[in-house]
């Protein structure tokens, strides 16, 4: 694997974290269709990919503080495993305007690398059965592919099992 763009793809803050870490990766570009109703599924199908090794990234509030959480895109997000995973006690899903403005991304495009405020973050435990995975390179129809080490790495991560399904 190695450090791969496609013809037509800009660095985003994702692929710029990714590369000044010196982090191996490949990027996927695809046709985003706006009419999707899962952007996580859709990347795994345009791609070809097992959606358990294409994970999405949510951002929840803990007690108040965003956190996230990044999930295989086959399941759905265990807010209680979650908010323990960080010494929390409820977790519930931000507002799609506050996880934008903590980011830097667009909602369907949110990487949990490279974001504008480095927020709190936790991988879900299933990454670590896979020798590379996939997360949102930083806007709709783009996909970066990456050891889940480097992903736990570059986002200083804990792994906890936070996903269900």
């Amino acid at each position: 694997m190695g450090r791969k763009k496609r013809a037509g793809s800009t660095g985003t803050p994702a692929t710029v974290a990714a590369t000044r870490a010196g982090v191996e990766f490949t990027l996927h570009a695809y046709e985003h269709d706006p009419a999707s109703p899962s952007y996580g599924e859709e990347a795994a199908k345009a791609m070809g990919t097992d959606p358990a090794r294409v994970f999405k990234t949510l951002v929840a509030e803990v007690d108040g503080a965003l956190t996230v959480a990044v999930v295989p895109v086959s399941g759905t997000l265990d807010l209680k495993a979650l908010a323990a995973a960080v010494g929390g006690k409820r977790a519930v899903m931000a507002d799609p305007a506050a996880a934008e403005r903590a980011t830097g991304y667009v909602r369907g495009g949110i990487s949990p690398l490279g974001q504008r405020r480095r927020l709190p973050t936790v991988v879900d435990a299933s990454a670590g059965e896979y020798a590379t995975v996939c997360v949102s390179a930083g806007r709709r129809g783009l996909e970066i592919e990456l050891a889940p080490a480097d992903l736990v790495r570059l986002t200083e991560a804990v792994t906890a099992s936070v996903g269900r399904g």
